[in-house]
């Protein structure tokens, strides 16, 4: 399972989401959005034009915005 969690340092959503991967072991790849505008680009194109986070993205396109730890612990 390949995933992209899009967030921001700042963000205490981004900051759960990413501590629950890291406790089931899940690898992902962290990009931030305030650092790289063509992520904060992609983020907006899959919300049509909004900017939540974290996004997190499946290798196979699909995604969850502002998971609740029960939404993320269910989609892994």
């Amino acid at each position: 399972m390949k995933l992209t969690v899009y967030g921001a340092s700042w963000c205490p959503d981004v900051k759960r989401s990413r501590a629950l991967l890291d406790r089931e072991g899940v690898e992902y790849s962290y990009v931030d959005v305030e650092a790289d505008t063509e992520a904060e680009r992609r983020v907006r194109e899959l919300q049509d034009g909004a900017r939540r986070i974290p996004t997190i993205v499946w290798e196979d396109g699909t995604f969850l915005v502002e998971p609740t730890d029960e939404e993320l612990g269910a989609r892994l």
